[in-house]
């Protein structure tokens, strides 16, 4: 596996504690907030949260910054998450990706079940599923599983070429964390398609993805059911 910077190395060290993740998850959906706010969110003392905050401010993942003081008093100093700035979909993506990196990387190879599961998961709970006693063809179902991953944050492309069946996704939306984390992020990403996939009764299965046979682009192999 490539070696991972140091920054990088104090990130996941920082949201390893499942309290610091907590927090950091609160700042990126309610942020900007003082640690009082914090602290009445997350169920800890002020000054416990004041610790964590620390920590995650020196991993970069969180930012203060000091109001004007309002009468007497000290300033209010409220924080807020640094992670994926964006749209508020692919923040909270991101962030999962981060925590999850995090909790399980130290387990390397061997968690790659684990995680396939957790991401047939994700894909049976996200995909658009049909109405009751409808039945997709198995096009419409990957057309599905292709707009389920354009949500996701890739740019997918189904290609029926010579080559066989395959989606090119680029770019990854965690293409920092998946360099260094293939082990992580591509297991999750190839069980999302399973499940997805199975949600809707299609014949076609995701057999195989191949990352970064671009630089920017990961491939993922199709079989079973019928090109269009």
């Amino acid at each position: 596996m490539p070696a991972v910077d140091e920054q990088a190395l104090r990130r996941h060290r920082a949201l390893s504690d499942p309290s610091r993740a907590r927090i950091l998850a609160e700042l990126a959906d309610h942020g900007p907030l003082d640690a009082r706010d914090l602290a009445e969110r997350v169920g800890l003392h002020v000054n416990t949260v004041r610790v964590h905050v620390n920590a995650l401010a020196e991993a970069g993942l969180v930012e203060s910054e000091t109001l004007p003081s309002q009468g007497r008093g000290r300033p209010r100093v409220v924080y807020r998450s640094t992670v994926a700035a964006g749209e508020e979909s692919g923040r909270r993506y991101r962030l999962l990706a981060e925590i999850l990196t995090a909790l399980v990387a130290r387990f390397g190879p061997e968690a790659s079940e684990q995680l396939e599961e957790i991401g047939e998961a994700w894909g049976r709970y996200l995909v658009e599923t049909p109405p009751p006693y409808a039945k997709l063809s198995d096009r419409e179902a990957v057309d599905r599983l292709i707009a389920l991953l354009a949500e996701s944050g890739f740019q997918p492309e189904l290609d029926e070429g010579g080559r066989g069946r395959r989606i090119l996704m680029k770019p990854c939306p965690f293409l920092e964390l998946a360099r260094t984390h293939q082990d992580v992020i591509c297991p999750i990403h190839l069980g999302l398609m399973r499940g997805a996939l199975n949600e809707l009764g299609a014949k076609t299965r995701a057999t195989k993805l191949e990352p970064f046979v671009q630089p920017d682009l990961c491939v993922a192999r199709l079989a079973g059911g019928r090109a269009a």
